[in-house]
């Protein structure tokens, strides 16, 4: 398996949880509610790629200013 951050792991879990309690919501609470809280996944997910590629950028640039001087 691809060895990966802990802030990786900790937005997939995140996302996973949200998954399984809108599944939980679809079946024994409210539809509604498990479509509510199954809308959080891709949001999640999107969010820690976005926070990902943002830290991975600035790691990028801050080697290029390292390597220019």
């Amino acid at each position: 398996m691809l060895k990966q951050s802990p802030s990786v792991w900790l937005w997939l879990i995140a996302a996973f949880l949200s998954f399984v309690v809108s599944v939980y919501l679809w079946f024994m609470v409210d539809r509604v509610q498990g479509m509510f809280v199954g809308l959080w996944v891709p949001s999640i997910l999107s969010l820690g790629v976005l926070l990902k590629s943002l830290r991975d950028e600035t790691f990028v640039e801050s080697r290029e200013v390292i390597r220019h001087d």
